[in-house]
């Protein structure tokens, strides 16, 4: 497991590295002391977990966040500030979690532990079978199901795929697994919304999909939880 973190602090990065080293002992930590540096490092190689300073000169981590988008391989981001009141700016870039400096030594083991827990989830695959092959994806490569017909479609970043079954079939099978109905044709992955409104979810790649009328208090509400845990 490779766990990043970037501090522009000296002193608050090497003890933010010895607290994660002792509560995770198997990963493999790296240490930044600015946001290009680590943005070089994204652009090569991937990490799982980057804990990320908010408040840094030359390029924020409000910043950074933006640019993790454009990564292929997304880590859990945790945000680690002095100043509170900056989580409402950080809930677009949907961080994992929202850590304050003076609490961290009280915070950071719960923290990294549900981080364990969702790489586990984000393991889990959904097995179909699609014109004649068997397709096995993991949940977090998949964008939305769309219904056609008596047959869903299956969209990820790169391919679509066709098999016979119905929304509601999977809503019943990924009720746990962070997707939401929000529309009769539509079923999606919360973790790839990038804004929502009362008519439309827009992804992270700028695609639109409609919300039901029926759907729009819950769905808006739903999404917007999702954002802020």
């Amino acid at each position: 497991m490779q766990i990043f973190i970037c501090d522009d602090e000296p002193q608050i990065l090497s003890n933010i590295a010895k607290k994660v080293t002792t509560l995770l002992p198997e990963g493999e930590v790296q240490i930044f002391s600015n946001g290009g540096e680590l943005l070089t490092c994204l652009s090569k190689n991937s990490c799982d977990i980057l804990l990320l300073d908010i408040d840094m000169p030359e390029m924020t981590g409000l910043q950074v966040a933006r640019e993790l988008s454009l990564l292929k391989k997304k880590p859990l981001l945790i945000f680690v500030t002095s100043h509170d009141e900056l989580v409402y700016d950080s809930f677009q870039y949907h961080p994992f979690a929202f850590l304050r400096k003076s609490r961290f030594d009280e915070e950071i083991e719960k923290t990294l532990q549900d981080c364990l827990r969702e790489i586990g989830d984000k393991e889990q695959h959904f097995c179909f079978r699609s014109e004649g092959s068997d397709v096995c994806l993991l949940l977090s490569e998949i964008l939305y199901f769309e219904a056609e017909g008596n047959y869903l479609r299956v969209v990820t970043e790169k391919e679509m795929y066709r098999f016979r079954s119905t929304l509601t079939a999977m809503e019943n099978t990924l009720q746990d697994g962070g997707f939401i109905r929000i529309h009769k044709g539509f079923f999606i992955n919360q973790a790839v919304v990038k804004l929502v409104n009362s008519e439309e979810v827009i992804l992270q790649n700028d695609r639109k999909l409609p919300i039901g009328k029926s759907y729009s208090k819950a769905v808006r509400e739903q999404i917007l939880r999702y954002m802020r845990t």
